[in-house]
């Protein structure tokens, strides 16, 4: 069985348009699924919506988040509930196609425990684009995890890799996405084109998409800390060789160099960035012991030895 997250917040009568399309495309599929609504928060009548939906029908069922939570942590707890023998999400807007959920189950048929569909190409506006691809540049470059291009924010997962999550992970701050790609298993990356879907106002704010950027970034990766690190030491470095060669000019040699004589702030100037220097490098090895209680703190597994079930 197929579990099928449905990501609902504001969605009105949209979840009954996504629930009736589910059942045709699946069922002339012949896959057998669950849907799980989750309402993040909504206050209009979407999760009396999905409630009356879900007792008219026996592979329905609808919970709700206590605020909104974003969809992140919706999806986080959509896997915490379902019972499929795998896994996927999908938003409201249907911009993702349906025929995408028939070749992830089919190809977790053949036995891949992880299915990632990736965007080939993306309607946002010029900024927003400027933003992503960056932002996937800079993942890719400075941290352990390797987005497809285009970015992914959906999947199709083993029940295997769903208990991974619901007991091995820490849902704060991270992302579902960014944890299932760190696990070490092989994902199966499957390009499609975004549809139109419902022509709606984006809710998803610049703020939202910063915090969503920072937090998967800084869960993902300790760049920042090694690079305060190098900072330090090269500043160190860089001013110590220019306390050495300053006392030389002074003790030993021409105090005049290219007809300009140094003042006397300067070895005032040399000592601070010196000792700045050091106190960065200090701060440096501070924050990766701080960076590995982090780690630790988030509770994430030391290893995963993978389920060698027979396909």
């Amino acid at each position: 069985m197929l579990s099928v997250v449905l990501l609902s917040y504001f969605s009105g009568n949209r979840i009954l348009d996504v629930f009736g399309k589910l059942s045709e495309v699946l069922g002339n599929a012949q896959i057998s699924f669950e849907l799980i609504i989750i309402d993040d928060g909504s206050t209009d009548n979407s999760f009396q919506i999905a409630k009356s939906l879900a007792s008219q029908n026996s592979n329905v069922n609808a919970f709700q988040l206590s605020k909104n939570y974003t969809s992140h942590y919706a999806i986080f707890a959509g896997l915490s509930v379902c019972k499929g023998d795998c896994a996927t999400v999908i938003p409201d807007d249907e911009q993702q196609p349906y025929d995408t959920l028939i070749k992830m189950y089919r190809l977790w048929e053949t036995g891949n425990e992880i299915v990632i569909p990736y965007r080939k190409s993306r309607n946002d506006n010029f900024f927003g684009k400027q933003f992503s691809n960056l932002f996937y540049v800079l993942m890719n470059s400075l941290s352990e995890i390797k987005y497809p291009i285009g970015g992914a924010d959906t999947f199709l997962i083993d029940r295997e890799i769903i208990d991974i999550i619901n007991e091995k992970i820490h849902p704060i701050n991270t992302t579902s996405i960014t944890e299932i790609l760190r696990l070490g298993y092989s994902p199966v990356f499957i390009p499609y084109e975004r549809q139109k879907g419902i022509n709606q106002k984006s809710r998803w704010s610049t703020k939202k998409k910063f915090k969503l950027a920072l937090d998967t970034f800084i869960s993902s990766s300790s760049f920042p800390i090694k690079i305060i690190s190098f900072l330090g030491l090269t500043i160190s470095v860089f001013s110590f060789l220019v306390i050495l060669f300053y006392l030389y000019i002074n003790l030993i040699g021409n105090k005049t160099f290219w007809g300009y004589t140094p003042p006397g702030w300067i070895s005032t100037v040399i000592f601070i960035s010196f000792f700045s220097g050091l106190i960065l490098f200090s701060l440096g090895i501070i924050a990766e012991y701080i960076w590995r209680i982090y780690e630790e703190v988030k509770n994430r597994p030391g290893y995963i030895i993978k389920n060698m079930k027979s396909q």
